[in-house]
């Protein structure tokens, strides 16, 4: 069983996008049963809101639901379970160490160092640019199983 956790700031635009996608990947491989895959954020300012609309329309743009979804905040737990906790950009990491200190175990790392070109995710919530977030997604997720699998 592979447990991934996508983290980013508030946990309703870029972590959620990644979780959903990457869940529709693994069911178009037919291995979801091999997978447990969640989202968080390092913040509590949006603890209990939805995926955020522009996020969620994306989404369902290409056949995605992520009906249910609600922010949360990683916790010290969540490092004890998850394997891969993998954050969007270099802010969520800082923000990580806050929350849970060092990374001792060696399972946080960048959506997309898992990328021919390692970078942040853009971040829609400044950019306005969901299409963006989704390319990077996209090719993140699409690295991240190549590594895993």
């Amino acid at each position: 069983m592979y447990r991934i956790l996508f983290i980013c700031h508030g946990n309703i635009c870029r972590s959620p996008m990644a979780e959903f996608v990457l869940k529709q990947k693994v069911s178009e491989l037919g291995r979801s049963d091999e997978f447990e895959i969640a989202s968080a954020a390092t913040s509590r300012e949006e603890i209990g809101n939805p995926v955020y609309p522009p996020a969620r329309r994306m989404l369902q743009t290409h056949g995605i639901s992520c009906a249910g979804k609600t922010a949360r905040q990683m916790t010290r737990a969540d490092y004890a379970y998850y394997d891969y906790i993998i954050a969007m950009d270099r802010n969520n990491l800082r923000n990580l160490e806050r929350l849970i200190g060092p990374d001792v175990d060696h399972k946080i790392s960048l959506l997309m160092d898992y990328t021919n070109t390692p970078r942040d995710v853009a971040d829609p919530w400044y950019t306005g640019d969901f299409q963006a977030t989704w390319d990077d997604v996209q090719e993140g997720c699409d690295g991240l199983l190549q590594e895993i699998l």
